[in-house]
């Protein structure tokens, strides 16, 4: 199973849903796979101890003009959308931070000049993670699968780094992706695939604007989804309604509470200090399992009783 967690904006409670989510869920005795796919922002790990065992560079093919064969005829450049290649006097000039390897330069040269080299635009850590459950004989407490992906500092795509990470989902875990703020490239490549999406926002609005921005992707994708409300007890019921009337589901509502927020300065996830949260997300987890069944049911064209 596949969960995306995303918002419309950034600053909504995004990581903190899905880290705490993944946490109750292993606490429940659940293999749990958290994925960090805010490749160019990654910060789940601040909140986790972490024992990294694997890295491998994310890299991008970008085309390599040998120029004792090219005839500086210009095709490639005139086939490239990106403007990533370019044939000035006698030279051709490639520029990686455009080019969006997809070898169409190559195809089209007439004299196979061109050839492509490795790009390395990021890099991919595999291992386990811990945090403190609270509770006396924990050892190092909650251990749970973790992949953080990260790009390279100056690189402008993301969508590679989190293609190939979500390429190393468990199968047999539940595998929560953390995915990048917002509605663009990035979100729809970490949403795109997954079994369901929860959309986290807050009572504003600004947090209602981007939500409805982000329904308007998770529907165009066809993947199922429900709403977190994080702050709900702060501006106004406008989010509430919204949800009501577009008939999406509210799965929780979370308040702007001082001791969660005091754990979260501490870099600690709320539920291993609270352990009545933790059980609200396992009935929210309950919640969405049911909502993949029904999805599944219907998309297989069973009759789904009342």
């Amino acid at each position: 199973m596949k969960i995306s967690v995303a918002s419309g904006k950034g600053g909504t409670g995004k990581t903190t849903i899905a880290l705490n989510l993944a946490l109750s869920l292993r606490s429940a005795g659940k293999r749990v796979h958290l994925m960090d796919c805010d490749v160019e922002e990654p910060d789940t790990h601040l909140f986790l101890g972490t024992e990294m065992e694997r890295t491998q560079n994310v890299n991008l093919l970008i085309p390599e003009v040998d120029m004792n064969k090219c005839t500086l005829c210009g095709e490639c450049a005139r086939a490239c959308e990106f403007n990533a290649i370019a044939v000035i006097g006698k030279k051709v000039m490639v520029f990686p931070e455009l080019c969006h390897g997809c070898n169409l330069c190559g195809v089209v040269c007439p004299v196979k000049a061109i050839s492509e080299k490795p790009h390395t635009i990021g890099v991919i850590e595999q291992g386990k993670a811990f945090a403190e459950t609270g509770e006396e004989n924990s050892g190092n407490g909650l251990k749970i699968d973790f992949t953080i992906g990260r790009l390279n500092i100056g690189e402008p795509m993301a969508t590679p780094v989190i293609r190939e990470e979500k390429r190393l989902a468990i199968p047999e875990a539940v595998n929560i992706i953390d995915s990048p703020p917002g509605t663009s490239c990035p979100v729809i490549e970490a949403i795109h695939g997954t079994d369901f999406t929860i959309l986290v926002t807050e009572p504003t609005p600004f947090g209602l604007y981007d939500l409805k921005l982000a329904v308007g992707v998770v529907r165009e994708l066809g993947v199922p989804f429900g709403v977190v409300l994080n702050r709900s007890d702060i501006g106004d019921a406008r989010v509430t309604e919204y949800c009501r009337n577009e008939g999406i589901p509210l799965l929780m509502e979370i308040p702007f509470d001082r001791k969660i927020a005091e754990l979260y300065s501490r870099g600690l996830a709320f539920v291993t200090a609270l352990p009545d949260w933790r059980e609200r997300f396992l009935r929210m987890f309950g919640t969405i399992e049911g909502m993949i069944g029904s999805t599944e049911t219907v998309e297989s064209g069973k009759e789904v009783s009342a």
